[in-house]
């Protein structure tokens, strides 16, 4: 029998290239297939939703995939045995490159010993169908897309709701026709021949300008600049254990790759949420990536907070659920607005951004957000506070509730959003007004965040008013949530305050803001840690035992790498640094089974069960949180803490034995600091370290 590490082996058919919000989904031969799931899509749109290439009408076998970057990707294909031949000579390779339009390079090497004669022909069609309808399988037709080949350009265009797309599919030695491109080539006995094809999207007529020119390389491209800038300008992180090394690594090129940036603000990036559906702005999961990541790469949030300031709601709209001061939920940019949550582009059915928007604010200033910024950015602050205070608490009892203002919204609007996620212990779907455990404890840090915001600038009344509030809060929380007979804090109260009492991880986050009582903080630790919440590979969202306990569900049962790295950051908090080991050395032992990239979720089956993880069919990979959460789990387990104050970074070492040494550089602001966990005390020993910034 073998003793080598259990791992996920899975014959994945399809292949993703991305660069910010754009991304190419295909098989491994670079074919995209009307049929799958497949495209290239920009701006919410599939801009191309068949791309076939063939050798004299036969279909390419593929050898293998290489991705050195997380925009581009190398198919290596051979075709079928020419004439007389038993084995096949002629090799294609198809160098993929992604941003806001696609190239491919086209290499056809022949390795037999006569000249080849061939056709090569590149089947072309678009069907500019909305992101979420081809994720569904809604996709209907091609709704009146207009064909047109002249010369070496196919274009395809559509005018839909008002709205115009279109792409054009260029080779400079290509023959067009209303579907194709084609070439006649002839390539030499162990000789080759190339081209390249260009596919440049278009809205209003206006032209995407080329990212890739053939006539410069690759190396200066602007999605190649983008990300060795990125690698350039973040933390540099040493580890010993090269398990934990690979899982970093991969995390930092997974979010460079994930971010988006806005022509208009090139200056501010912001994170996608995840590939392949999710490559658009959604405030929750930008705004805690950004906490997440920010002692190790502080743009993310900035970027964040300055541009979800710039869309926070102004006004009243049922449908958008937009209301003052409030922080959106999603951002989409396809045709038909129609098509999208609430019937706009900007959709704000989320309850715990706003919140979150306010703790990120005051998190970024502690570590050292430029004063000029923290000023412009107050103004958001207090709108998102007034938010709390009134629009969310929708009944006035001080807590901070959600329920759909129409049909066309999401039902539950919490981190944990499919209709099915909030039941109580017999499975029972809990009825609104709904306010959740862990957006409590958002509320009751946003409080204090806007405190501390109002302490640097001397604002002692707004300060007291604030400390105030979070402290009527917490109190409040721990009388009505608290289950003495269970001895766990309730998921939710439902609209008639009454506790929806299923054991679940969203108590975690209570630990992780500072709302629980440590009274209770050791009872939330052995209930997340029992065999029922903890599969071994992570904590699951819902305890098996439960009414809605599902190990293959979305949010009954499947475990979430960014939730675990929260519950983490809170058992810290409240001083269980071995129970944060615990769980912190399992997400990384499930990280290294899935080659170094955690997913999204993946499902909740015991580890006793299975000897590796089980994905989740429909993950995102790579996903912007799940991306964040190692980086987390190290931020946790180093107790790293900023003083803005004193300019000293506060560092100690609760790091699992297993990993061994952990050696970084960080920011805080301007300044640099060096960390050693060499050099650092055991938690709650004379030698925690203080280092300056």
């Amino acid at each position: 029998m073998s003793n080598a590490e259990p791992s996920i082996v899975a014959a994945v058919d399809e292949v993703t290239v991305l660069e910010g919000s754009s991304f190419c989904r295909s098989n491994r031969a670079g074919d995209i297939m009307f049929d799958r799931p497949h495209g290239m899509f920009v701006k919410d749109t599939r801009i191309i939703s068949h791309w076939e290439l063939t050798l004299d009408d036969q279909p390419l076998e593929p050898l293998g995939v290489l991705s050195d970057e997380p925009f581009a990707a190398t198919f290596l294909c051979r075709s079928a045995p020419r004439t007389d031949w038993s084995e096949p000579t002629v090799v294609v390779e198809r160098r993929r490159m992604i941003a806001d339009d696609v190239r491919e390079d086209i290499i056809v090497r022949n390795y037999g010993p006569e000249t080849l004669g061939a056709t090569l022909i590149l089947s072309v069609d678009g069907d500019f169908a909305d992101l979420f309808d081809v994720k569904d399988g809604r996709v209907g037709g091609h709704h009146g897309v207009r064909h047109h080949a002249t010369g070496r350009d196919l274009i395809l265009s559509v005018t839909r709701a008002g709205h115009q797309r279109g792409v054009r599919v260029t080779s400079p030695d290509a023959t067009a026709t209303r579907d194709a491109l084609s070439w006649r080539i002839t390539v030499p006995a162990h000789g080759e021949w190339r081209t390249s094809v260009e596919v440049l999207p278009s809205v209003g007529g206006e032209e995407a300008v080329t990212s890739f020119p053939q006539d410069r390389p690759v190396e200066a491209a602007k999605p190649s600049r983008r990300m060795r800038d990125w690698r350039a300008a973040r933390a540099t992180i040493e580890c010993a254990d090269s398990a934990l090394q690979a899982t970093i690594e991969r995390s930092f090129d997974d979010l460079g790759a994930l971010r988006i940036q806005d022509p208009q603000h090139p200056h501010l990036d912001v994170v996608a949420a995840g590939a392949p559906w999710f490559m658009a702005l959604f405030g929750r999961d930008a705004l805690l990536t950004s906490w997440m990541t920010l002692p190790w790469d502080p743009s993310l949030a900035r970027g964040t907070l300055h541009t979800l300031a710039r869309l926070q709601g102004r006004g009243v709209d049922l449908h958008s659920e937009e209301e003052p001061g409030k922080i959106l939920h999603e951002v989409r940019l396809g045709i038909d607005e129609s098509r999208a949550l609430g019937g706009s582009s900007v959709y704000f059915g989320s309850v715990d951004s706003t919140p979150l928007f306010v703790m990120l604010l005051a998190h970024a200033a502690r570590w050292g957000l430029a004063t000029d910024d923290v000023t412009a950015l107050l103004p958001a602050a207090d709108a998102a506070v007034a938010w709390i205070e009134h629009h969310g608490d929708m009944d006035g009892d001080g807590f901070v509730e959600y329920q759909r203002k129409t049909d066309r919204g999401l039902i539950n609007q919490g981190w944990k959003d499919s209709f099915d996620a909030i039941s109580d212990a017999a499975g029972r779907p809990a009825q609104g007004p709904i306010a959740l455990a862990e957006v409590q404890g958002y509320a009751y840090a946003a409080f204090l965040a806007r405190a501390y915001l109002a302490e640097l600038v001397d604002d002692h009344a707004t300060r007291d008013r604030y400390t105030e509030k979070a402290q009527h809060l917490r109190e409040q929380f721990n009388q009505r949530f608290w289950l003495p007979d269970r001895g766990y804090y309730a998921l939710a109260l439902d609209g008639d305050k009454r506790p929806v009492d299923a054991l679940a991880s969203n108590q975690g986050h209570a630990l992780w803001t500072g709302i629980a009582d440590p009274e209770y903080a050791g009872a939330v630790v052995h209930h997340l840690l029992s065999p029922d919440m903890f599969s071994g590979w992570g904590i699951r969202t819902r305890a098996a035992g439960m009414g809605a306990y599902n190990p293959i569900s979305y949010h009954n049962g499947s475990v979430w790498p960014h939730d675990n790295a929260l519950i983490v950051a809170g058992f810290a908090r409240y001083g269980y640094y071995d129970a944060a080991a615990t769980v912190a050395t399992a997400l990384i032992e499930a990280a290294t089974a899935f080659g170094g990239r955690l997913p999204e979720l993946f499902c909740g089956f015991s580890r006793d069960e299975f000897a590796a993880p089980v994905p989740y069919p429909t993950s995102c990979s790579p996903q912007a949180w799940a991306a964040a959460a190692p980086l987390a789990l190290l931020t946790a387990l180093l107790g790293i803490e900023p003083d803005r104050d004193s300019g000293q970074l506060r560092a100690v070492n609760a790091l699992p034995p297993a990993w061994g040494d952990v050696r970084a550089e960080l920011s805080v602001g301007s300044k640099r600091a060096e960390l050693d966990s060499r050099t650092l005390g055991r938690p709650g020993s004379s030698a925690t370290s203080a280092m300056p910034a």
